[in-house]
């Protein structure tokens, strides 16, 4: 076989190609060629991002969340090529459930000839939230020294947040963090205020008349929690709700 003749084979094979594929790309909304006829994808993102910032500050507005935010719309093939619409886009959100970190959004045309298009986008949300300001270790009762506020996009903190200081500081830390580590809600718990084996004053009201004793804690206990203590006058054990350091109730 000559080479002209295998050079030709070749060239009507390829025409044969672009001659199937061609069609299909069309069908399905692609072009290399600009028409005024066409919704570009710059129609789409102009659409994406109106609705992205009224969609954000309604969010943020709602939630009562105080932070600065950024949008982008990620970009879209050029070759894409929709049928002009012959009324405004309708955008709403796909995914996820609120306008935050990762978004879809359906951009859909109502004309006669209906069309509808994903757009992918993101939206930053930028919040004060604490982190630690040192290393600090496992059980650490959380000082005003360990941590600080700072920015950070909370969108990508997918196991929570800390917005005041006072949400972490007096409580113990569940696991060692490392500097400028976000502190999560499971990262803190009420610290013991009271430990297994401390003397306490255990506090007995009935109306106008209250009773005083003293007692053992026979479990550590957080404010609010029963525990167990035994009184020591008459070396029962009972049942006492913490009130505070070295105290307990008892409901008479």
């Amino acid at each position: 076989m000559n080479t002209e003749t295998t050079t030709n084979r070749r060239s009507l094979a390829k025409c044969r190609y672009w001659l199937a594929v061609v069609p299909a790309l069309l069908a399905i909304g692609y072009s290399g060629v600009v028409t005024a006829d066409a919704t570009r994808p710059e129609q789409l993102i102009d659409a994406g991002e109106v609705f992205l910032e009224q969609a954000v500050s309604d969010y943020l507005q709602r939630s009562n969340i105080d932070g600065r935010h950024e949008i982008q719309i990620n970009r879209l093939d050029p070759r894409l090529r929709l049928p002009l619409c012959g009324q405004p886009l309708t955008t709403t959100l796909e995914s996820p459930a609120e306008p935050i970190g990762r978004v879809t959004l359906r951009v859909r045309c109502d004309s006669d000839a209906p069309w509808t298009v994903f757009v992918p986008g993101q939206v930053r949300l930028y919040r004060e939230v604490v982190i630690a300001n040192r290393p600090l270790k496992r059980d650490n009762l959380v000082s005003h020294a360990d941590v600080i506020l700072a920015e950070r996009d909370v969108g990508l903190l997918n196991q929570g947040y800390l917005t005041a200081l006072t949400q972490a500081i007096g409580k113990k830390l569940t696991r060692p963090l490392s500097p400028d580590q976000v502190l999560a809600p499971f990262h803190v718990q009420l610290a013991d205020v009271i430990r297994k084996g401390d003397q306490v004053v255990i506090s007995a009201r009935s109306g106008g008349i209250s009773v005083k004793m003293p007692g053992e804690a026979l479990s550590d206990g957080t404010l609010g929690k029963q525990i167990r203590v035994r009184n020591q006058r008459s070396n029962r054990v009972i049942k006492a709700r913490v009130i505070g350091p070295g105290q307990v109730e008892v409901a008479m």
